[in-house]
């Protein structure tokens, strides 16, 4: 016995399948849980480091589209599209000075990949935001809007 499917309708499935198979890839990756020679922080640590942390450079990974959303006091944009060694020198001008990355959330990669960048280009005394920016709003906590 054969199955014979219609040109049209075997197209319109394999749209369908690798449609689902991508949302699926997509939805499914998560930032890693930690990344070597960091430190992860919550909302709360977050705040504590910037109040005993006048020197602190807060990193925004996110694209434009995501920060035009609202970000937070202090963050300097940097999308991890952007990042690279030479743009990291013009924000943090010394390697050892304390720095934190975030994004949108433990969903969001841009400030994993960052801090992968900002480490191979020698900076140390690396903070990271894992929780994001959807932690500080799930949280209440007050945010900026350009």
């Amino acid at each position: 016995m054969s199955c014979i499917i219609p040109p049209k309708t075997a197209i319109s499935l394999c749209v369908f399948l690798a449609g689902s198979m991508l949302f699926s890839i997509v939805w499914a990756t998560a930032a890693p849980e930690s990344i070597e020679a960091t430190v992860n922080v919550n909302a709360e640590e977050f705040i504590e480091l910037v109040e005993n942390n006048p020197e602190l450079v807060i990193i925004d990974s996110r694209i434009r589209g995501d920060r035009i959303q609202g970000f937070i006091e202090g963050a300097i944009s940097l999308p991890d599209t952007d990042t690279t060694c030479d743009s990291l020198s013009k924000i943090i001008r010394k390697k050892e000075t304390a720095s934190l990355f975030y994004c949108n959330g433990i969903k969001c990669i841009r400030s994993s990949k960052a801090i992968k960048i900002a480490l191979n280009c020698g900076y140390s005394n690396i903070y990271w935001f894992r929780g994001g920016f959807g932690e500080w709003l799930e949280k209440g906590y007050p945010y900026l809007q350009e």
